[in-house]
């Protein structure tokens, strides 16, 4: 499959959750907090098809690129109704695509296994952590400002390990090393979500992923196949 033919899919495919998440929130009346994670959820799980179809990693990043900029125009003109909240307060949808760009520009040509490993916690994990939160947080707690739930950290802890070590098994990983590599992204992912500011985490959770699998990656007995 050619790069370009690659981009055209990605669009196709970003669009289509898009318009799914604004199909279900005017079809069922849900709020668009929680519309917003199906978006979050559905273009996080692009990271496969970013790894499955491009061979080039300058065309991977052109999907990602474009959408920092659409997302920033909907920030301002609420272009995508599901997935913009009244708080204008939070970036995170401009942060999500910077951070999906920044992981493809790090790991692609050194392996692709642990570029997917390093978004899963931001796809799943706070997602949950929201979601849970939101629903069933009970008790709670401030750092530097952000008000978080131990059910929502819980809950971010759990996608994220799942979710990670799901994924190294994926690419062919031996059980140890996945769940080596899924609990440590997963520590990682929850403590900079506890920290991190509003909408900053789409930046920080990421980049603690980064951390992770550079140092995974740096270990020949623990470093995945790519």
């Amino acid at each position: 499959m050619s790069n370009w033919l690659a981009v055209v899919i990605s669009f196709v495919y970003v669009f289509a959750v898009l318009g799914a998440a604004e199909g279900l929130r005017r079809a069922f009346r849900l709020p668009v907090e929680f519309t917003r994670k199906v978006v979050h959820i559905g273009v996080g799980m692009w990271a496969w098809g970013t790894a499955a179809l491009f061979t080039d990693k300058w065309f991977a990043l052109i999907p990602p690129a474009v959408f920092v900029v659409l997302n920033y125009i909907s920030y301002r003109r609420t272009l995508f109704a599901a997935m913009e909240v009244e708080d204008k307060s939070n970036l995170g949808t401009v942060y999500f695509p910077i951070a999906f760009a920044a992981i493809i520009l790090l790991f692609f040509d050194i392996s692709k296994p642990l570029m997917v490993a390093a978004l899963m916690p931001m796809t799943w994990g706070d997602a949950f952590a929201a979601i849970v939160g939101k629903r069933y947080g009970r008790h709670h707690y401030v750092l530097f400002g952000s008000r978080r739930s131990m059910e929502g950290s819980a809950a971010m802890f759990v996608f994220s390990l799942l979710s990670a070590a799901i994924t190294s098994l994926a690419f062919g990983a031996q059980l140890d090393v996945a769940i080596a590599l899924g609990l440590t992204l997963a520590l990682f992912a929850t403590i900079a979500e506890a920290i991190s500011p509003i909408g900053l985490d789409n930046l920080l959770v990421p980049a603690s992923g980064v951390l992770v699998c550079f140092l995974f990656g740096g270990l020949p007995r623990l470093a995945l196949a790519g």
